[in-house]
């Protein structure tokens, strides 16, 4: 069973930040480095304010098991993905699959014609999931120059039929 899934609060900063540490860990070179990403000193209103939501899945012991967030592209139409981390304790329940029905809904409720989200080449469990979802990797890599020297893939998902 799916514990609750709510909208994040800004005071999840800690928790969440922590939750993607422990994701960046996993691999080798990824370092979290809190200033550069900004959006976690208050989430909750970084995503409100480009239009977006981010869920979140509470753990024990005021953790987070889990979260996602989506924001419009209007100029793509469509819906990005960000921050789908799950704690490895919760991994292989549905949790991932349970929140990403949320930004489908999200996604679905704004007539957008696709999601897309940007991954770090290195999170290969990560592309196995969104493959699985019915993502696939578009052509092209972006650099982040940040200090895990992050490359990501692009992914895209059709939701309808486009032009």
């Amino acid at each position: 069973m799916t514990p609750p899934i709510r909208l994040a609060h800004d005071d999840d900063s800690g928790p969440l930040s922590a939750l993607i540490a422990a994701s960046f860990a996993e691999y080798p070179g990824c370092v979290f480095v809190e200033a550069e990403l900004p959006e976690l000193r208050r989430p909750a209103t970084a995503f409100a304010a480009k239009g977006g939501m981010l869920w979140i899945v509470d753990g024990p012991d005021g953790r987070i098991a889990g979260s996602l967030g989506i924001v419009p592209v209007p100029e793509q139409n469509a819906a990005e993905l960000a921050k789908v981390y799950v704690d490895p304790a919760f991994r292989g329940a549905g949790l991932a699959q349970a929140l990403f029905a949320r930004a489908m809904d999200f996604a679905e409720q704004g007539g957008f014609a696709e999601m897309t989200l940007w991954s770090d080449t290195r999170f290969t469990r990560g592309h196995r999931f969104y493959e699985k979802l019915g993502f696939m990797r578009w052509p092209g890599e972006r650099y982040l120059g940040d200090a895990s020297e992050s490359w990501e893939y692009h992914f895209r998902k059709r939701l309808r039929p486009g032009p």
